[in-house]
């Protein structure tokens, strides 16, 4: 343990230059404030602690809801906020199974849709595909009136400026309303759910601005915007308890329950309407707001306005000294400046949106996408990111809910024959495995919590890790060795079928040996291992049997191929129709390059001049337009452990729409059309975007893209297992790197 640590040790110290002068944080992080003077439809600026996110309009609150794109809804949502509609027929995960014939382990059951069709002719896979669903907890937005008494509108507001400071996490937002001057702070409590609101105006004195607080049921179309404004009578809000500075609330949406508070010393709080309510200021021209959210009990009022506003400035000033920090002024390079830009406030946005209790969804708390579900396959492309930068406790959050859910992945697990637990891919808190045409057969999330559990031990290499993730990591390992199946006539382990690879256009019940899939495998029991052998129980001979015996990559032609099955890849993509990328979308150079991954994530055992082709090959023939943002990290990682820093760089910054990166640091996911018929109903209600002909705009946000932008940046930067000299994915020429605090990647 202690010899194996030092070695980490040496590579942290060997990738910080030993005369670099210390990072001036401060000044790092401000000089990426974001200041927006119109609406930007597509960049509604986020608030949260990880566990609360708040997305706020040019006015700070949620006022104008309608001049945002309607991809880009203005929510309150929480980790903790979940719905199910009502279920009379009593629906369970077992409803949404099927029997699927599996060679050598005979039927067993997956929640396989086999078309999209098949939703409407079984209500129990629609229901249970649904259900759970995220939901807005309230819409909270200024009450404008104007000098004539009738409501303010948006034409009435001019000369707006909106600051968010990110050392502080305050939002500032400056306005003129009928000519009056008007300041709104907002921010979320750094210690309960919790949304603050300060105004100060001339016209708070006389009542014509304050807050309103709308609270929704939930929409029937769950995407992008859950939220339920059509219908009064479904839910319920009980006033619980008034006090003089405000009402305590109960809230119902069929069996959901949750309770919040509105809260303010100076103003007095009426109801307006069904589920409305209204803070006006008695005298003054300040009014503080403070509208509280809690699943577990009734909420206090809260009036300590001012303590908790230096709580919320001491968190975020927190965030930023303790964890890592990369500095690149000075460099020469233009493109410098931006990739600072695009670290800083990805670590913002993931610190909102990614360090909560839950694996976080690919949306976050800005919006909903698959019902607002979790995909744990790209949870490591989220999170993993914060045991790099020196914040593993904040990957330690979400990871807990692997340990709570142990028993149920172990039920899984005998389900299908095989030892340890089994992960499922798409789910919400309770770990039900979701229905879908493809999700049921992915199986790249099954080594991920070794994956993060062993960056958490890097950062914390003691007893108390290894007591904390041992299990986790020992059941994970048996799943590792028990799925793959003994292939006599070759004398190796094999996965699949059934399975569906990272790229996900191969057909589950045909498919074999996915590459990444092979040496996720793979790396996930060499950690297992080295587990075993610090918690003193010594290796486990079917473990070390799976590693030496598990298939190696296939390659073609000197290519790796994304999957065993298809010997034909690379040739056949070559075809006029599909190398020039037609709009047409049957090629099989699309989606994720994961070939790449097998040496760029996780550096697998390959062979590195193979891999070198392969990325030429995907440079020149990859239909690009339909890859995903965390694509682009990913690919620079493969560059950078190939010792070529500059393409590593140049794929940071590949143009392309799911490469685009918006004021507020958000990529979009944007579908190619043909592209977007062949993934079925999540991405209905999509958008036609900015993005030229036959694209489409599915979502504003795509948080993986910030995550694994993270990780290959604090690899680049920091390092890796094997790499040498300071900054070793950066190139020498243009680039001044200085790095504090960041640990080398696997």
């Amino acid at each position: 343990m202690t010899k194996g640590w030092t070695l980490l040790a040496a590579a942290a110290v060997l990738a910080t230059p030993a005369a670099a002068q210390k990072i001036d944080r401060h000044a790092l992080v401000t000089r990426h404030n974001i200041t927006l003077t119109r609406v930007d439809p597509h960049a509604p600026l986020m608030l949260g602690n990880g566990n609360l996110g708040f997305t706020a309009d040019i006015t700070g609150l949620q006022t104008f809801p309608e001049q945002y794109s309607n991809i880009a809804p203005l929510l309150t949502m929480a980790q903790w906020a979940w719905h199910s509609f009502p279920n009379p027929k009593g629906w369970t995960e077992a409803d949404g199974m099927r029997s699927v014939a599996v060679l050598g382990r005979g039927m067993q059951p997956y929640p396989w849709i086999r078309d999209w069709a098949e939703i409407d002719r079984r209500p129990a896979l629609k229901w249970l595909r649904e259900n759970p669903h995220r939901f807005s907890l309230a819409r909270i937005g200024l009450a404008l009136t104007r000098a004539d008494g009738r409501p303010g509108s948006f034409a009435d507001i001019t000369r707006t400026s909106q600051t968010l400071d990110l050392w502080s996490g305050a939002l500032t937002s400056k306005f003129r309303f009928e000519g009056e001057p008007v300041t709104v702070e907002t921010r979320v409590r750094a210690d309960s759910d919790t949304v603050m609101v300060s105004i100060k105006s001339p016209l708070v004195a006389s009542g014509r601005i304050g807050v309103d607080v709308h609270y929704p049921g939930v929409s029937a179309q769950l995407n992008p915007d859950p939220s339920g404004w059509a219908r009064d009578d479904n839910h319920s809000t009980r006033i619980v308890r008034r006090q003089a500075s405000g009402v305590l609330l109960e809230r119902r949406l069929d069996g959901t329950v949750y309770h919040s508070a509105i809260a303010s010393p100076e103003g007095g709080v009426t109801e307006t309407g069904m589920h409305r309510f209204r803070v006006a200021a008695r005298a003054g021209n300040t009014l503080t707001v403070q509208v509280d959210f809690n699943n577990h009990s009734y909420a206090e009022l809260r009036t300590d306005y001012k303590p908790a506003v230096a709580k919320v400035t001491e968190r975020w000033r927190d965030f930023w000294m303790k964890g890592g920090a990369i500095d690149f002024s000075g460099s020469t390079d233009p493109r410098a400046p931006e990739l600072e830009r695009r670290v800083v406030l990805s670590q913002y946005l993931s610190a909102v949106n990614g360090a909560g209790e839950l694996p976080p969804q690919e949306e976050g708390l800005f919006s909903n996408s698959w019902n607002g579900k979790f995909h744990l396959e790209v949870h490591p492309l989220h999170a993993a990111h914060w045991a790099l930068w020196g914040r593993p406790e904040l990957l330690e959050r979400s990871l807990a809910w692997y340990l709570q859910q142990l028993p149920n992945a172990r039920n899984t697990a005998i389900s299908h024959r095989v030892e340890g637990v089994w992960w499922t891919k798409m789910s919400g808190p309770e770990g039900w495995n979701s229905p879908s045409t493809i999700n049921p057969f992915i199986m790249w999330q099954q080594p991920n919590p070794i994956l993060m559990a062993e960056l958490v031990w890097r950062a914390h290499p003691d007893k108390a890790t290894l007591a904390k993730y041992g299990e986790l990591v020992e059941q994970t390992g048996k799943l590792l060795a028990s799925w793959p199946l003994w292939d006599k006539d070759t004398g190796r382990y094999v996965l699949g079928p059934p399975i569906v690879p990272v790229q996900e256009n191969h057909p589950p019940l045909a498919t074999v040996n996915p590459t990444y899939e092979l040496e996720a495998f793979r790396k996930g029991l060499m950690i297992a291992q080295q587990w075993r052998e610090r918690r003193g129980l010594g290796r486990d001979k079917r473990f070390d049997a799976v590693i030496e015996k598990l298939a190696s990559p296939a390659q073609a032609g000197g290519l790796y191929l994304p999957v065993e099955t298809e010997p034909d890849f690379w040739t056949n993509t070559q075809s006029p129709a599909c190398s020039r990328h037609a709009d047409a979308a049957p090629c099989l150079n699309r989606d994720h390059p994961s070939m790449l991954m097998a040496y760029g994530l996780i550096g697998g055992k390959v062979d590195v001049e193979a891999m070198r082709r392969t990325l030429r090959a995907v440079e020149s023939d990859w239909d690009l337009r339909q890859t995903w943002g965390w694509d682009f990290p990913v690919i620079a990682m493969t560059a950078a452990r190939l010792g070529e820093p500059e393409d590593a760089v140049d794929w940071l910054f590949r143009d392309l729409p799911n490469n685009h990166w918006g004021i507020s640091g958000m990529t979009p996911r944007v579908h190619l059309e043909a592209e977007r018929q062949l993934i079925g109903p999540a991405a209905a209600g999509s958008a036609v975007g900015p993005d030229g002909p036959g694209y489409t705009r599915a979502a504003e946000t795509y948080f993986p893209s910030n995550g694994s932008l993270l990780w290959a940046v604090a690899m680049m930067a920091g390092g890796w297992d094997g790499s040498m000299g300071p900054a070793p994915g950066f190139p020498r020429k243009g680039w001044k790197v200085r790095v504090e605090g960041v640990l080398p990647a696997l």
